[in-house]
């Protein structure tokens, strides 16, 4: 069978390749161009494995297909990495993205979970108006705008169904956005999956006041990570809190509304702060120090730049809402915003776990993208805890001293750090969330659902035995009641990104995720190596077999 799957190419691949020219005496112009060029050809040598009669087969071709190119890697030893977006009859398919690995133009694997090629209808029994109802019942009324649908081909379930996803927007009463997606059956009407999202306007960068728009270093009075030194921009006589080495990371006040971009921080004496809640700069010394702190360990652990990968900075926008005790990541505005607690319990949720937690869900957005509901919101749930952490660890403040507990910071008192979000090492401690896998994982809330990925994280980096980091003792029992030594943090959380970046999908459950982080494991250290077996052997200790 023939096919001819069309594809979108970002913009950047095309305007990249034009300047190659005009670039000639500039050197890293013209590898950057070259680099784009490699991913170009790497897209077209895909292209070419799907339309074989192995390759539709592997990546469950239809002839009313089209894919876009979403990224691309390529390994050292010349292996071919591209991800791609697929539609329906011009209907995005959710579930439907898939990896090409190839290596010398011949099909290696695909990395994927849509079960067969489509072949249903796209003339839908219910109208939009009706679908947006019947996702209203679960939302309720506290709604604000207009809600919205659009026809999807939902392809999560091993039968893929025409659908109509819906779009709800609304806030909660301390402020906190409760944006949800719905996924309405539309020949039925029935709900078939929801999951949260955020979205507000979109922001890229800031604007400095002064043509100066000169990097500065200042200094931050944190509440949690001590006095730090900031990256500032000089504007005239004062300075911006927006960091110019790393990609123009800035910090704005929100000054409690929901929505906006704020107001950015500036100071005369580039001091922000006073690490107490009395001065508003303080909380943003927290948040810019997260921001660099998470952007300096993608950059130099895994050579990401930024959380696009282009050496583009984000906005983070500190006290949102009144005693709003939470904080997210928007794909929509490109920025991390972080609430105040409730002042009681809880302070602001800037503490550095968090920041590269939030961020680090901005990673997941543009690599994975992994579905926020059901096991595949599980596991991204999990990643911003398990990379989260090892911003934390890789920045070892003596204030903030790094362990496998999500948040212990932001609690008013908290003697001994017996209180946490979540518990890495021990998931069950926070008394909902699984220690070990079961069927049933993905009817809980994927805050909950995640401990296993990380209890999986941690057995992987640790070991089973007893460790004690920040005055908490780590022991961690398997679930078949083996013991594991561990291969280091350095070399799980090289195979966790790999396979975050290289085999996961936006549906991937917990045996993608085994079977990909296995892959990973492969990739870096050898096929049966140690660390690939330890992989296995460490899934299979939280029963993911």
């Amino acid at each position: 069978m023939s096919f001819n799957p069309k594809i979108l190419l970002p913009a950047v691949l095309i305007a990249f390749a034009c300047t190659a020219v005009a670039a000639e005496r500039d050197s890293p112009t013209i590898a950057r161009t070259q680099a784009v060029l490699q991913k170009s050809a790497a897209v077209g040598r895909a292209l070419g494995l799907l339309q074989t009669r192995d390759g539709a087969s592997a990546a469950r071709v239809s002839t009313r297909d089209q894919f876009v190119a979403r990224d691309v890697m390529v390994d050292s030893d010349g292996t071919e990495h591209v991800r791609f977006n697929r539609t329906y009859a011009g209907l995005p398919v959710i579930g439907g993205d898939f990896v090409v690995h190839s290596r010398n133009g011949k099909l290696k694997a695909t990395s994927q979970t849509q079960r067969s090629a489509l072949n249903l209808g796209t003339r839908a029994a219910i109208k939009a108006t009706d679908a947006i109802v019947n996702a209203g019942v679960e939302f309720g009324g506290g709604f604000v705008g207009s809600p919205t649908a659009s026809l999807v081909v939902y392809a999560r379930d091993p039968a893929p169904k025409l659908a109509w996803q819906v779009a709800f927007a609304g806030f909660d009463e301390t402020g906190g956005a409760i944006d949800s997606v719905y996924i309405v059956d539309a020949n039925s009407g029935k709900v078939l999956d929801r999951w949260s999202t955020i979205e507000t306007q979109r922001v890229r960068g800031a604007v400095c006041l002064s043509t100066d728009n000169t990097p500065a270093t200042g200094l931050g009075k944190s509440l949690y990570s001590g006095d730090i030194a900031i990256g500032t921009t000089a504007c005239g006589a004062s300075f911006d809190l927006k960091d110019q080495t790393r990609g123009r990371n800035y910090v704005t006040d929100l000054l409690n509304a929901t929505t906006g971009k704020g107001k950015i921080f500036n100071d005369i004496d580039n001091v922000f702060g006073n690490s107490t809640g009395t001065d508003r700069a303080s909380a943003a010394a927290d948040a810019l120090y997260g921001a660099a702190a998470t952007w300096d360990y993608y950059r130099d652990v895994h050579g990401r730049l930024g959380i696009n990968n282009d050496g583009v900075g984000a906005l983070n926008r500190v006290h949102a809402g009144f005693g709003y005790a939470n904080a997210n990541w928007s794909d929509a505005c490109f920025c991390m915003t972080y609430g105040d607690g409730d002042g009681v319990n809880i302070g602001p949720l800037v503490a550095l776990d968090i920041a590269g937690h939030e961020i680090s869900h901005g990673v997941t957005s543009r690599t994975a993208r992994l579905i926020y509901s059901r096991e595949s919101g599980a596991l991204n749930e999990a990643n911003s805890d398990i990379l989260g952490t090892m911003v934390e660890f890789r920045a070892n403040n003596p204030l903030d001293t790094p362990d496998y507990l999500i948040g212990e910071q932001i609690y008013v008192s908290n003697p001994g750090n017996t209180k946490a979000l979540r518990w890495m090492f021990k998931p069950d401690l926070d008394g909902l969330s699984p220690n070990c896998y079961s069927s049933n994982l993905g009817q809980l809330d994927v805050h909950f659902s995640s401990g296993v990925a990380n209890h999986f994280y941690y057995l992987l980096a640790e070991g089973s035995g007893p460790r004690t980091f920040s005055g908490v003792n780590h022991t961690s029992p398997t679930c078949n009641g083996s013991s594991l030594a561990g291969i280091t943090r350095a070399k799980a959380e090289k195979i966790w990104y790999r396979a975050l970046t290289v085999y996961f999908t936006s549906n991937t459950g917990y045996a993608g995720a085994r079977a990909g982080t296995i892959s990973a494991s492969n990739d870096l250290y050898g096929l049966n190596s140690i660390e690939s077996k330890a992989v296995a052997a460490t899934w299979s200790a939280v029963k993911v077999n």
